[in-house]
């Protein structure tokens, strides 16, 4: 079995890749982040979501990217799926990119990047559930109606929160339910793939950094502390990656969940190591160090967090002990 990318996958992921710089790079990052922040509290204000980047998104294929020639699909994979959500994490691109990609054929419109959908994929509290993107989505996943809820404030300014009542005092596997185990496992993996692409940009904004900033008359990156610090970065980030490839392969929803921890690991812990190299700079509001951890911190709570994955590779265990 051959986990490298092929031509084409490269092609694929460099085309994403261009599209991302040229339509959504640090400056119109910056800007959404800026918009984000003056619309008030933190909560967000419909500002997330670039309806005219989704539907040049969708135009690409990114959403339709699984779905069959026929039914007007690009007709691949999950190998080529991660590849590009890699690149999309990566630049951060914001809004509820793997909740769009599962619902195409689903959701009208959310193959060609017209639509904008959500899911509840993000777990709660006693008061309800957490709802991403919630007052700039077109439908949730799985959900007959598009429900209301009340803004709260989120870590990540280009992740605006709201959280649903749950009726009856529901669960939100009254909802979650309806996805389906293939469609939590494949956002498991999809979520993991934007992670990875998170870490990895990481390491590069470390770095650069560490070959610029200089201390005692020579770059910082020439000592051996910081030089260990990026390379546990790379090292972490490439095993998430190759986790995220080997699941994407098999198909297997064990090694999607695997490969969901791993990369939740990578993404959070490379950005807080970036930050580190970084020092005072890094805290700063001009930084971009910041929106990747608080971005990780918000992916690391969709669709498997750390302690689902570890209940679910422990009972896997134990199965095939058995």
């Amino acid at each position: 079995m051959d986990f490298q990318p092929t031509e084409d996958q490269r092609d694929l992921r460099a085309g994403v890749r261009g599209l991302l710089e040229g339509r959504y790079g640090r400056e119109a990052l910056r800007a959404a982040v800026d918009a984000a922040a003056g619309a008030g509290d933190g909560a967000g204000a419909g500002t997330a979501v670039d309806r005219g980047l989704w539907r040049e998104l969708g135009e690409a294929g990114f959403f339709a990217l699984r779905l069959p020639e026929s039914e007007g699909g690009v007709g691949l994979g999950l190998p080529e799926a991660v590849l590009v959500f890699e690149e999309a994490g990566r630049a951060l691109v914001p809004g509820p990119l793997v909740a769009t990609h599962l619902a195409a054929g689903v959701v009208p419109g959310a193959a060609a990047g017209t639509a904008v959908v959500t899911a509840f994929d993000l777990a709660g509290d006693r008061a309800g559930d957490l709802v991403a993107y919630l007052g700039e989505a077109d439908a949730v996943l799985g959900a007959a109606v598009l429900p209301g809820g009340e803004p709260v404030r989120a870590a990540d300014p280009l992740t605006p929160l709201h959280r649903v009542a749950r009726p009856d005092g529901a669960d939100v596997s009254a909802y979650g339910s309806a996805y389906g185990s293939a469609y939590v496992s494949e956002g498991a993996l999809l979520t993991a793939a934007l992670q990875v692409g998170s870490a990895l940009r990481t390491v590069e904004l470390a770095v650069r950094y560490a070959g610029e900033r200089e201390q005692f008359g020579q770059p910082i990156g020439a000592f051996q502390a910081v030089k260990h610090l990026c390379a546990q970065m790379l090292v972490r980030a490439e095993v998430a990656r190759t986790a995220v490839y080997a699941a994407a392969v098999t198909g297997d929803p064990g090694e999607a969940v695997g490969a969901k921890l791993l990369a939740d690991e990578a993404a959070v812990r490379n950005a807080r190591d970036c930050l580190q190299v970084h020092g005072g700079m890094g805290f700063t509001w001009e930084a971009d160090v910041h929106l990747h951890l608080k971005r990780a911190w918000v992916r690391a709570e969709q669709w498997r967090t750390a302690a689902e994955a570890e209940e679910l590779l422990a009972a896997e265990l134990l199965d095939s002990a058995g």
